[in-house]
């Protein structure tokens, strides 16, 4: 193998430098981060660990392989971004306990109204919020049957859910669900679920599928949760359906648009329950272990001229 040129825009310690270096050693290493990267270094290397700005690789004709330090992948398939011959990887597998665990916070939070009685402390209000439920008693249909999905599966049904699981193709079904179906199903699931959960990526086919429609299909008095990515949802509709009480509630740490602005009135709704996109950064020191990880291990893979882990079919 020829020596390559290679940038790590994933923050790494002095160790984990020297371990990715091992893997690929025939390799001069760039080290800089995402927000301090320029354009010149990425046009000039051919391999880059870490979400380089879309808009600076610019279907550079040197890059060999891009792996993202993060599961999710959309601003890099769109056209004129990667050159044809490109590899493009992922680091799906990293986040399943930090989004998951957020998302299912977020889900126990609005079942036992926290949102609301933390809305009343800041107000000094001393009152109650009325009647709560358990999600030892709910029915939950997961959206996306990978590693975040199922791992949030897991949690809900330790706690004695009942757990749906909703993929795109056919497959065996989890031990952590009760069910599995396609997303063909899904207009017939809808209204048996207690709380929807969403863990689905930015795709041609998700892309506003939760509009009014689907929303009036959910059971009243319902929650929504979204993990995955904003623009699955119409985000006016999902205000409708929060300001007409035919939704309980709905906890985002997406939205659409994205960051949402200062004067929407999604802000303002007490049933919406909103976070600024950080379940699947590195809050939880976990997941960047997780990434650097995935990413040392795809480095030795190339090395060897093996398989890489988690290629995206482009």
């Amino acid at each position: 193998m020829t020596q390559k040129q290679v940038l790590v825009l994933i923050p790494m310690k002095e160790s984990q430098r020297e371990r990715l270096e091992r893997a690929l050693p025939q390799a001069e290493y760039t080290y800089t981060s995402i927000k301090e990267v320029t354009e010149e270094q990425v046009q000039q290397a051919q391999i880059i660990f870490g979400n380089a700005p879309a808009e600076m690789i610019q279907s550079s004709e040197k890059l060999i392989w891009l792996h993202l330090n993060s599961a999710g992948y959309d601003p890099y398939v769109r056209e004129g971004v990667l050159g044809k011959h490109t590899i493009l990887t992922t680091s799906s597998g990293a986040y399943g306990k930090a989004v998951s665990e957020h998302a299912f916070a977020m889900l126990l939070a609005m079942q036992k109204k926290l949102h609301l009685y933390r809305d009343d402390q800041k107000k000094h209000i001393w009152g109650e919020e009325g009647e709560v439920v358990s999600i030892a008693d709910s029915t939950v249909l997961v959206l996306g049957a990978g590693d975040i999905g199922q791992r949030f599966a897991e949690q809900a049904h330790a706690l004695g859910a009942y757990v749906i699981g909703v993929k795109r193709s056919p497959g065996a079904c989890p031990a952590c669900m009760d069910e599995l179906h396609t997303t063909e199903e899904l207009e017939r699931l809808l209204p048996k679920a207690d709380a929807v959960v969403s863990f689905l990526p930015s795709t041609d086919e998700t892309r506003g599928l939760f509009d009014r429609e689907k929303f009036s299909l959910m059971r009243p008095g319902s929650f929504f949760v979204n993990g995955g990515r904003g623009d699955l949802v119409r985000t006016e509709d999902l205000c409708d359906a929060l300001e007409s009480g035919h939704l309980a509630g709905a906890a985002l740490d997406v939205t659409n648009p994205e960051p949402l602005p200062a004067d929407h009135r999604l802000w303002d709704i007490p049933g919406a329950f909103v976070t600024p996109h950080v379940s699947g950064f590195y809050h939880l020191p976990e997941t960047l272990r997780n990434v650097v990880n995935i990413c040392i291990e795809n480095a030795g893979r190339y090395a060897a001229g093996e398989t890489l882990r988690n290629v995206v079919n482009r």
